[in-house]
């Protein structure tokens, strides 16, 4: 007798199964015959025909009868008859199976009424007809449901689709008593349609959520364009507000940044002009929407033409021009927009705040001057915590402002004569300034939001070593 070993698939006595006949030779390793008796056993996992071991196959199985073999649509009827007993099971080289099965009767028990069953079949039909109406087979699955004759049919007719495990399917066939065996098969069925429905609400659910989400997308693009006609309209009647809506789109800005101007922005509408909060709050935008938040791209530096530069602002100063050179000769090989911190040292007058200027103009690029003589505040580094009244920016960032981009030659100017009080230790605040570990994410307190001074090329100037602070 062939053994058809099959995975996944609801096994129930005196139904129909239907199995493709490809199905059947790739696991049976033969063609199949009408009227050809089978027993029909369960896999514990997906197996090919040649992977099957005597332990991949339940104890329980079902024997049958090919009752219709269709070639036009490549499908075979299995009508299955009584469970049965599987043991001693052989593998031969040809991967062909045989077993002993012996018949395993139901245990005697009170059978269901038919006019209970029946009762039970049509409030299933209603159900399963009632999951089907949404659908594009509503129609076509009514008739189909209308020729159920048992539940038995129905869960093996619903067996392809079901969402049970394999060890699910097999306790329904494992289970001796009739009744029992019907009360699993109505609960599996029920629990399936009632998960297809919860699934079907929450996809519905989903789709109404992502409907809301693309009209109010849609709104507000449509609220953009017409408030832009209208301020390409009337230019002069933009308000602050939107300004600075149109301004925070295009900056550039890290998220960090963008989140706390918005929260600002957000502030700002809610106060109001006449708030007393209004001018600080303005204030704080004007300058973080106009700060240059974009990084610009390294360029090559044609190193003749900065020394030709340099010589042209600056007579003699051979070993400072040298040392220049070298340091614009390791950027432009790196690739980098600024690298060791340069510190010139000398008598006043002797050109070092002027060759820093020199430098950006061989390097093409904006030229600032920070004047450190005499700062004894840790806040004109770091600038003021907003809750203060007048707070600014520090000196570092007033600085990057000034120049309108994001990799300027900041000239520190007279960084020996920095000094410690009651407020602070600029010379300390300035580490974070300096550092290339640390510079990337520079947080002036006024901005509370980190800034990049990685491509800032720093160049300090002193007359004297000696009240520089040691490392």
């Amino acid at each position: 007798m062939t053994v058809l070993p099959l995975y996944n698939v609801m096994l129930i006595p005196e139904t129909n199964l239907y199995l493709q006949t490809q199905a059947f030779t790739a696991m049976t390793g033969k063609e199949p015959e009408n009227q050809e008796r089978l027993i029909i056993a369960a896999e514990k996992s997906p197996k090919k025909r040649e992977e099957i071991t005597e332990d991949d196959l339940y104890p329980i199985g079902v024997s049958g009868i090919i009752t219709e073999i269709n070639s036009d649509n490549g499908y075979i009827v299995i009508r299955t008859k009584k469970r049965a007993d599987i043991t001693d099971v052989t593998i031969f080289a040809d991967h062909t199976i045989n077993v002993t099965a012996t018949r395993r009767e139901d245990t005697p028990d009170e059978e269901v009424s038919p006019d209970e069953e029946r009762a039970r079949l049509d409030k299933m039909k209603q159900a399963l007809v009632g999951y089907f109406a949404n659908s594009q087979y509503g129609n076509l699955s009514r008739g189909y449901i209308a020729q159920f004759n048992s539940i038995s049919e129905v869960a093996a007719a619903m067996s392809p689709w079901l969402f049970n495990s394999a060890e699910d399917r097999y306790k329904v066939l494992e289970e001796d008593s009739k009744v029992k065996r019907l009360e699993l098969m109505e609960k599996m069925i029920y629990e399936n349609i009632e998960m297809s429905n919860i699934g079907a609400e929450a996809a519905n659910a989903q789709e109404a959520d992502y409907q809301k989400i693309y009209r109010e997308s849609a709104l507000k693009k449509q609220i953009d364009y017409l408030q832009k006609e209208l301020d390409d309209m009337h230019p002069e009647n933009v308000s602050d507000i939107r300004k600075f809506e149109i301004a925070l789109k295009d900056n550039g800005m890290n998220e960090d940044a963008k989140k706390e101007a918005e929260k600002v922005l957000g502030r700002l509408k809610q106060e109001g002009k006449n708030s007393p909060e209004y001018g600080m709050l303005y204030d704080y935008l004007d300058f973080v929407t106009t700060l240059s938040w974009k990084k610009e791209e390294p360029k090559d530096i044609d190193l003749k033409q900065a020394r030709a530069i340099l010589d042209e602002d600056h007579f003699g100063l051979k070993k400072v021009k040298d040392r220049i050179i070298q340091q614009i000769a390791v950027m432009n090989l790196k690739k980098q927009q600024a690298g060791s911190i340069l510190l010139f040292v000398g008598a006043p007058g002797t050109g070092k705040t002027s060759i820093g200027k020199s430098i950006a103009r061989a390097l093409g690029r904006k030229y600032v001057r920070v004047a450190l003589g005499g700062v004894r505040d840790e806040a004109e580094i770091r600038g003021h915590r907003r809750t203060y009244i007048g707070a600014m920016p520090g000196r570092i960032m007033d600085g990057i402002h000034k120049s309108g981009v994001s990799n300027p030659v900041m000239v520190l100017d007279e960084i020996d004569k920095l000094s410690e009080s009651y407020n602070g230790d600029p010379a300390s605040a300035l580490l974070e300034v300096l550092d290339p570990e640390q510079n990337n994410s520079f947080t002036d307190h006024y901005m509370n939001v980190p800034y990049d001074l990685s491509d800032v090329l720093f160049i300090c100037t002193a007359n004297t070593l000696d009240t520089i602070p040691a490392p």
